[in-house]
């Protein structure tokens, strides 16, 4: 039994969960397991009315679930970083969900703003740090609101920190695929103390692992190859907002926030899966919104919950609807609405071969 934390969060989430638990019921039940699951109303409306982003209660029950299944956050009527602030990084922080894993891969059927790049060409891995970097909050004013006025924002990064996330990300690049080849993304030529400790990392760690090949790129290079040649890249490893940064850009040339999934992941504790585009209010209730993303997230969380077959069937199921009839990834011009995309995977997941 997998016990799920459910945060369906603002405007279009509750829309886009409920297709992904409908993706989750059926193949738990076609490959024999069970999945409990248990709502929070955490998120812009509940700010509103308690002026509370996440209670100490709530996160204190969160932890001992399996996983945490999130919709979106984002409210109109909420200033912006409350929420981000005092909910999604607070989990982050809290839960030590300190890799963001995101997954770039082209599926069938899927228009890619690149030419001449299809399925073969993108199809790899950005392992982000998810607890450092220039997301802690460091730093402060001096004279603010003054013509003197400084603002210093600080980038903290810990070898702990720069280790683990390294060492994770050449142990995912190890089972990923026969290419092997792991790339630290970062800017040694400017940032002289912060990623000096990246590569000096990076380098002793890939000691260990002497089956991956090692290679580097500025994160200014990186943007340039992975749009020009998004082929050379199997894993990605790189620090909290650059792999902000170019997750965004993963997304486009995957086909856009429709399709974009990814995972906090705390690979000893529990951990949350999403969609990574926002709560795109001005389609709430609309029907709409494609929720592909959402069940894509389904689809990682469940292999980080070792449910491995029911994750490739999933995912097998959302390449066989992409290739064969949806028009497009964009809210409202897809062909179907948001509930029967939702219904023409479970269709092709009751029919797939393991």
């Amino acid at each position: 039994m997998h016990k799920i934390a459910v945060i369906p969060g603002d405007g279009t989430g509750p829309e886009v969960v409920r297709e992904g638990l409908k993706v989750l019921e059926a193949v738990s039940k076609l490959e024999g397991f069970d999945c409990e699951t248990v709502e929070y109303d955490l998120g812009g409306e509940r700010y509103l009315a308690t002026g509370e982003a996440l209670p100490d209660s709530a996160l204190e029950e969160l932890r001992a679930f399996d996983a945490i299944y999130l919709g979106a956050v984002g409210h109109p009527d909420v200033a912006p970083g409350i929420l981000e602030q005092g909910l999604l990084l607070k989990l982050r922080f809290e839960l030590e969900q300190y890799i963001n894993l995101r997954p770039i891969k082209l599926y069938p059927g899927v228009r890619c703003p690149l030419k001449d790049k299809g399925p073969e060409e993108i199809d790899f891995v950005v392992v982000r740090e998810n607890n450092e970097g220039l997301y802690t909050g460091s730093g402060g004013f001096s004279h603010k609101g003054t013509a003197d006025e400084v603002a210093i924002q600080e980038m903290v990064n810990t070898r702990a920190g720069v280790e683990r996330c390294v060492r994770y990300a050449y142990d995912y690049c190890r089972r990923r695929d026969d290419k092997k080849m792991l790339t630290l993304c970062a800017k040694t030529n400017v940032l002289t103390y912060a990623h000096d400790l990246w590569w000096r990392t990076f380098q002793e760690v890939g000691e260990e692992y002497p089956d991956v090949k090692r290679d580097y790129a500025h994160v200014d290079a990186t943007c340039m190859w992975m749009i020009k040649n998004p082929e050379w890249f199997d894993t990605i490893v790189t620090c909290n907002m650059f792999g902000d940064i170019i997750t965004d850009l993963g997304a486009m040339i995957q086909g856009g926030m429709g399709i974009a999934a990814g995972g906090n992941i705390n690979p000893d504790g529990v951990s949350m899966f999403e969609p990574i585009g926002g709560s795109a209010p001005k389609y709430t209730g609309k029907n709409v919104i494609n929720p592909l993303a959402a069940i894509c997230a389904v689809g990682m969380m469940l292999d980080q919950l070792g449910e491995s077959r029911a994750a490739a069937r999933l995912e097998r199921a959302v390449m066989w609807v992409t290739a064969n009839k949806m028009k497009s990834m964009a809210a409202g011009k897809m062909g179907y609405s948001t509930q029967e995309v939702g219904d023409l995977v479970v269709e092709s997941a009751e029919r797939s071969e393991v």
